[in-house]
């Protein structure tokens, strides 16, 4: 007991403390008053929404030619070829040329065809005995190591076109496509 203003007060601890645990467990107590709202989902329904509508239009912008240009058939009737040249190609007979004694191959087999214009492709065609002879009389004078080297053709082709357009006269050949170039 204690005196307080010239009070005498009972000072009962069994009943504070009884008080003082119902004041912490009612603070501890879930609040049932204010329930949980749910999570809305119309956020995810509008973001769904205008993705879909977003994708089908630039399907739509896409696909009919809007965003990169169109690809139908306009373009297609558009673009048509330029016509060919006047040219014909002339063929020049299998040139085989043996290589001599020193070389580790035994045979050159040269085949090739000239391209002219249609109008002289007979005119060349005549002269191909003289075309002939020009190109054996080339290949056989060519060192072997010139015809082993591949970077060696492109100027090897522009020696023998310089000999056959000597040939056969200025403009008339234009030029000399080798299609087979093979050493045995």
């Amino acid at each position: 007991m204690t005196r307080l203003n010239n009070r005498l007060v009972t000072f009962d601890l069994f009943s504070f403390r009884n008080v003082k645990e119902a004041a912490l467990a009612e603070a501890e107590a879930p609040q049932d008053a204010e329930p949980k709202k749910k999570k809305s989902k119309l956020p995810l329904l509008i973001g769904l929404v205008l993705a879909l509508a977003l994708g089908g239009g630039g399907f739509y912008a896409t696909y009919s030619g809007l965003l990169f240009g169109a690809h139908g058939e306009e373009h297609a009737a558009e673009e048509t070829p330029d016509p060919l040249p006047d040219i014909a190609f002339v063929p020049i007979e299998p040139v085989v040329i043996s290589l001599g004694q020193g070389a580790g191959k035994d045979h050159l087999r040269f085949t090739a065809e000239l391209e002219v214009a249609k109008s002289y492709a007979e005119e060349v065609g005549i002269l191909m005995p003289r075309i002939l002879d020009v190109l054996n009389s080339y290949l056989r004078a060519v060192a072997i190591s010139d015809l082993e080297d591949p970077s060696a053709l492109a100027r090897l082709r522009a020696q023998m076109l310089r000999r056959v357009q000597i040939v056969t006269g200025e403009g008339r050949v234009r030029d000399l496509l080798v299609t087979e170039f093979v050493l045995n």
